[in-house]
């Protein structure tokens, strides 16, 4: 179930990105603190980069992430960067270990590929759900009612509606 819903989340952003102009994807938003929507975009998308690229040697260090300006100012190249992701998702559970650098101290804690897929789809979620801020003010783009809510919140809702 886990994949499946990553895969719709990120269908739900390329869904976004080819409704966007160029100048819509990259200007910047007061809403999201000047911000653009290519940055979070892109964000979201160098953490399952790193996932994917780290996942071999077995240690995580999301802070080495690419940061390639060009998937926040192109739509296309983002796109294909996504279908890239989900190309490569589907990958054998194992162990891994986090490694970050906090106020000089390096911290490494025990993890698996799943938990992290896990982690992933949830900051996707979190990334989505402030791009939507900024897309209420696009009125010609449409995007799922759900784009940018937890999948916990979307089955409470229906649990609800029921």
């Amino acid at each position: 179930m886990l994949l499946p819903s990553i895969n719709n989340s990120l269908n739900e952003l390329i869904d976004l990105l080819n409704q966007l102009s160029q100048k819509e994807y990259s200007n910047s938003c007061a809403e999201l603190s000047n911000a653009t929507i290519g940055e979070h975009t892109r964000h979201i998308l160098e953490m399952f980069q790193c996932l994917e690229n780290q996942y071999d040697s077995g240690i995580v260090n999301y802070d080495k992430r690419e940061r390639n300006a060009r998937i926040q100012t192109d739509t296309t190249f983002a796109i294909e960067n996504i279908v890239l992701i989900q190309q490569n998702l589907n990958k054998k559970n194992k162990n891994i270990e986090l490694l970050q650098v906090i106020d000089g101290e390096e911290i490494r804690i025990e993890s698996n590929y799943f938990r992290e897929l896990l982690y992933n789809l949830e900051h996707c979620i979190h990334h989505q759900a402030l791009i939507k801020v900024a897309i209420l003010q696009c009125e010609t783009v449409i995007i799922d009612p759900n784009f940018g809510v937890a999948r916990s919140t979307i089955e409470y809702r229906n649990q609800c509606a029921q």
